[in-house]
């Protein structure tokens, strides 16, 4: 094991349908983490697109022939052989359960083959991993929103290992809205980028409602709801115009909920990450909000916005540097709640 000053651990994530794996080294200095990638090679699964969202069993299954070949491709892009492994990280929670199980699978005997540590990783501390992979000045605190098909949090981030959560949805994710409402007006699975081009050709013509939730929460399915009744009500709906109004509207929730912790906690750094972020009009949006109400907002490189093996090895290595390795006895975790810290 080389010193704490510099590790390289390979991080791999199968929690839903991306088989992904990434080799990422660090350096600490003074406490401060500084990550590297190295290699970040992530395989989606089309085969859901042809049923309108993810079939768990296709899922598993798809996870097991494509795990090997991600993870040699990602050790040859990044010049590197197992020998130079210095530790393994892997999601363990949330996601399906059998693919959460290919990947924890794969990881706990890989790293007792090499004799090397095994991490396991919270998915959604990857995804504010992802800010700190490609925002290396970026240090806490700082509020940061993960929007996603599976995920919508926001949460405090106090320190590499500590993450209060401040509000999550009570129903559908921010990913899973774009995702159904994309089914509604006929369009292909995932949906979110579909939404968005269709919504740049639209213009925000109907007042769909703003969710009403309280403080820091968030829920989408009455959204959802009224999308779905106004089509019924529309003998020749505007698809374009549909899509940006629903798409605005969603987009102005987050922003509510962003400006409510802000004034709170007085702090005015705000990273997005998940999925989601990758929507170009919601970084612009969010950049022009920035200015008026000075707020900086941070958005992850496109590569680490969606579920990738590069943000669980950076994560990994910051739990391993706190807390050591993980128990081999640890399970796989389909839903999973914290009152404070994200592990």
């Amino acid at each position: 094991m080389k010193s704490h000053k510099e590790l390289t651990f390979l991080g791999i994530e199968t929690s839903c349908d991306e088989t992904a794996a990434g080799i990422v080294s660090c350096k600490k200095d003074n406490g401060r983490l500084s990550f590297k990638v190295l290699a970040n090679i992530v395989s989606s699964q089309h085969i859901h697109s042809h049923t309108g969202g993810v079939i768990p069993e296709q899922a598993s299954r798809a996870h097991i022939q494509l795990i090997v070949p991600i993870v040699k491709t990602a050790l040859a892009v990044a010049n590197k052989t197992y020998q130079d492994l210095d530790g393994i990280a892997v999601t363990y929670a949330p996601g399906l359960v059998g693919s959460l199980l290919v990947g924890l699978s794969f990881a706990k005997a890989l790293a007792l083959s090499l004799k090397i540590p095994f991490v396991g990783v919270n998915h959604l501390k990857g995804h504010i991993f992802s800010l700190f992979i490609s925002y290396p000045e970026l240090q806490p605190p700082f509020l940061a929103l993960i929007i996603s098909g599976g995920h919508t949090e926001l949460l405090l981030i106090n320190s590499y290992n500590q993450q209060k959560i401040l509000g999550t949805t009570f129903d559908d994710a921010c990913g899973e809205a774009f995702d159904k409402v994309a089914r509604m007006l006929g369009l292909p699975y995932p949906g979110g980028s579909f939404i968005e081009k269709l919504a740049q050709k639209g213009k925000r013509t109907i007042m769909f409602p703003m969710p009403n939730m309280p403080a820091y929460d968030f829920s989408f399915s009455g959204l959802k709801t009224a999308v779905l009744y106004y089509l019924k009500s529309q003998t020749n709906p505007n698809k374009e115009d549909i899509a940006c109004s629903f798409q605005e509207v969603v987009f102005d929730f987050l922003l509510k909920k962003i400006q409510l912790a802000v004034a709170e906690y007085q702090i005015n750094k705000v990273g997005i990450s998940g999925g989601v972020a990758i929507n170009r009009y919601l970084r612009e949006k969010c950049y022009e909000y920035g200015k008026i109400h000075n707020i900086d907002f941070y958005f992850p490189d496109l590569s680490m916005s969606t579920d990738n093996g590069a943000m669980i090895a950076a994560a990994g290595i910051a739990n391993y540097l706190e807390r050591g390795p993980s128990p081999l006895a640890l399970a796989p975790i389909a839903n999973i709640r914290y009152a404070s810290t994200i592990n």
